[in-house]
């Protein structure tokens, strides 16, 4: 930067000043006296004062001076991407970027050396991550990812504490990072990104990304969501499919991408064969033109099942909403029932003419059941376990600690009254639902809701409705019955509907049969929904499904009483639509429930570590599902090639109970990872299982234009600039305007430089000169 009004002899201002006003007073009184016109008279004047008033400056020795970089005392980057992006060729058949962008790394360019002269230079490539380079000869551009925000963040940790003019970034935005908000900003160097490529590209077609969701929908209960893009080709039409991982076709779709949008998305929806970890792949069909190939196939990673759920069914009676529960669970792999049904109330319900000698139930009498320890009393009532593992299990009737309690999934109470349970294990059931995260559902019947005793107790709290003081059944009147009808929020949860058409749905439920009773209830609770209603020949409407998240888990009333009476009309409509119901509702029961042992497999933090890296994080709960600290993982990762790597998990310092390892793989396909959890006296937690697909270049190439906007963000974060390549050499020798940390001051002394004499002279000779062209004396 240039500094002007500096004097090197200002004692001399006033000789200075003397003389020129007796040189100007003599030159007015000159040209005041002169025969000539006006204009040529002011137009000599002007020229002859000027070249006085130079003579003159020199008097008081003008000064020019600065501040500028000191040459060679501060840092300057220069990074160029070495990904195999920079191998795209753009229109016209002319040089690849990479091949473009070699010409402008010469060694002996104009820019380079006057970087050099200017800067302590040093060049990095970047690719996965930051590698030095003494020069940019052995760029071969080949690298499988572009680390740009990672990259950017390895020279800030370098470069922290040195003087860094800047970072001159080649590249073409096309980043398979994205920002980290780890990234302190403020402190890296100005970035100059130098954007290299054109605009328009070749015509390519490619799988721009790929998600799931996963559903309780039991005939397709996972959707595949792959969003097209298609490129330099205009409006066309794109043939998409779905492949396992054997590589067979299972779907095909054909998608229309519009010009305007380039963006179009292929919806798939699949069961998977097998449980627990499955992969797919989408692939989308290019031209005879496409510019890559590598974009044209993504994977990813379906987790079909947790289970085996347990669930624990309790009625308070024989029924036949068991028989068709159990029915229709039996031939499910992720669900296991166990029963615990009342049989016989206390023994007022069953008066005997001859007790006899002891405490024992008179209805076991004959089943050598002579321990008077372990034989059913006469004033308890009598139970049956159905589906248990052992004999143990549910031995002394429903459980009495949390830990017994939480090893189920979800619980289902039918038709059994408050008074069966103690208060301890109301409130353990609450706790199942709002700690442990399990799911609640409670059936109709005369011992549910409020005609069970259940409104002032903790398990009232929990249900989604509120529970009316005197509530007593509903019963259709005049024998015509309950139509149950599906809500607006009921259409829209899968796990309600039975079919994958409106119309096929509006059907079933046209041709299901009438309900005759159903619970009286209060309003819905706050963030409850009603799902179905019933309604009766008058038209009034009754909620018949409601259900909410209540704590970490979840629960839902079913207020029909007699849902049975659409089980036995299977011989007449020839369909299982009540045991898929059953599935479905019970599949949405325990869909989030919290596992003892938990994976989840995301991409590492940008900025922190490599493209390639993974983080697997494992969540471990103890018996109560309290986090568990000190637990002992064993972390498995099975890689494409076949290698298993053993991995360490280290607690996390912030959540108790979650333990991370990380994963270092260039290897594309699928991974899959398996976690086995002791506790800290050794005894087994369990195991769970996750993955994911790596596929680099598919990332590299997700985009091939130019990323322009994601360069421009980048410099406004550091207070750089984007720099187009043809404009390097000007950029370069602006540097020295620029701010930089080490800057030196100089100053020169105009009236040592001819041209400032040569000004003076030329002035005085230009008014001589005018003269005498003029004919003037």
């Amino acid at each position: 930067m240039t500094e002007w009004g500096l004097w090197g002899a200002p004692e001399w201002a006033g000789a200075a000043i003397v003389l020129f006003a007796i040189g100007l007073a003599a030159l007015l009184w000159s040209y005041g006296r002169a025969p000539w016109s006006l204009g040529w008279r002011a137009a000599c004047a002007a020229l002859k004062a000027t070249g006085l008033a130079a003579l003159a400056l020199c008097l008081v020795e003008p000064l020019a001076g600065g501040v500028r970089p000191r040459p060679g005392a501060n840092l300057f980057a220069v990074a160029v991407d070495n990904s195999q992006s920079m191998r795209v060729r753009d229109p016209g058949g002319g040089k690849t970027r990479g091949e473009e962008l070699q010409q402008m790394l010469l060694a002996e360019s104009r820019w380079q050396t006057r970087l050099g002269r200017q800067f302590d230079v040093r060049r990095f490539a970047i690719d996965h991550r930051l590698h030095d380079a003494k020069d940019f000869t052995g760029l071969d551009f080949a690298g499988e990812a572009t680390g740009l925000v990672s990259g950017l963040g390895e020279l800030e940790r370098r470069f922290r504490g040195l003087p860094v003019g800047g970072v001159l970034l080649f590249t073409d935005g096309n980043s398979t990072d994205a920002f980290s908000e780890s990234l302190d900003w403020s402190g890296v160097p100005p970035v100059y990104p130098v954007a290299v490529g054109a605009h328009d590209v070749l015509p390519d077609v490619c799988v721009e990304s790929i998600s799931v969701r996963q559903t309780n929908f039991e005939t397709a209960p996972v959707t595949v969501h792959a969003d097209i893009r298609s490129t330099g080709a205009g409006e066309r039409d794109v043939q998409v499919r779905l492949l396992d991982e054997q590589s067979s076709t299972i779907d095909t779709k054909t998608v229309h991408v519009r010009a305007g949008s380039e963006v179009a998305t292929a919806r798939f929806q699949v069961r998977p064969e097998h449980a627990g970890v499955n992969v797919f792949y989408v692939t989308a069909a290019g031209g005879a033109d496409e510019a890559v190939e590598a974009n044209n196939t993504r994977g990813v990673v379906v987790d079909n099942g947790k289970g085996p759920f347990r669930v624990l069914y309790v009625s308070g009676r024989p029924n036949w909403d068991f028989k068709f529960l159990r029915r229709a669970l039996a031939d499910d792999d992720q669900l296991e029932l166990v029963g615990l049904i009342r049989i016989a109330n206390r023994e007022p319900k069953f008066t005997f003419r001859r007790r006899g000698e002891g405490s024992g139930n008179q209805l076991f009498d004959g089943f050598n059941r002579d321990d008077e320890d372990t034989a059913e009393r006469y004033d308890e009532p009598v139970l049956t376990r159905i589906g248990t593992r052992d004999e143990q299990e549910l031995r002394d009737g429903f459980p009495k600690s949390a830990d017994e309690l939480y090893a189920y999934d979800a619980i289902v109470l039918d038709d059994v009254e408050a008074e069966f349970f103690s208060p301890d294990q109301l409130a353990m059931i609450e706790g199942f639902v709002s700690r442990r995260g399990g799911g609640l559902l409670m059936a109709g019947g005369g011992g549910s809701f409020a005609e069970g005793g259940y409104r002032l107790t903790p398990v009232g709290g929990l249900l989604p409705v509120y529970l009316e003081r005197d509530a007593a059944d509903r019963r259709a009147a005049g024998g015509s019955g309950f139509r149950l009808v599906l809500t607006r929020e009921g259409w829209l949860q899968d796990w309600v509907r039975l079919r994958k058409t409106q119309d096929e749905e509006q059907a079933r439920l046209g041709g299901m049969p009438a309900f005759q009773t159903s619970n009286a209830v209060g309003n819905l609770k706050p963030g409850a929904v009603e799902l179905a209603r019933v309604a009766d020949a008058s038209g009034a409407a009754h909620p018949a499904l409601v259900a909410q998240r209540f704590g970490r888990g979840r629960s839902a009333a079913l207020l029909v009483a007699d849902v049975w009476r659409w089980g036995l009309r299977r011989a007449e409509v020839d369909n299982d639509d009540l045991e898929k119901s059953w599935r479905q509702t019970i599949r949405w029961l325990v869909a989030d429930v919290p596992r003892p042992v938990e994976v989840e497999v995301d991409a590492a933090p940008d900025g922190q570590t490599s493209a390639h890296a993974q983080l697997i994080k494992v969540r471990v709960h103890d018996a109560e599902y309290l986090p568990l600290e000190n637990a002992t993982l064993q972390v498995t990762v099975r890689t494409p090639d076949g290698r298993q790597v053993k991995l360490s998990a280290e607690a996390d310092d912030e959540e108790a109970g979650l333990y991370v390892a990380q994963h270092h793989s260039r290897t594309p396909g699928p991974h899959r990872v398996s976690v086995e959890a002791a506790g800290p006296d050794g005894s087994p937690l369990g195991g769970c299982e996750g993955g994911w697909v790596a596929e680099p270049l598919a990332d590299e190439f997700r985009r091939l234009r130019v990323n322009r906007p994601l360069l421009e963000d980048i410099a406004a974060r550091t207070g750089g600039q984007v720099v187009e390549l043809d404009e390097l050499d000007g950029f370069v020798a602006g540097l020295e305007q620029r701010k930089m940390p080490v800057t030196e001051t100089w100053i020169n002394p105009l009236w040592h430089h001819p041209a400032f004499f040569t000004f003076a002279i030329a002035c005085l000779i230009g008014e001589w000169g005018l003269r005498r062209w003029k004919g003037l004396a």
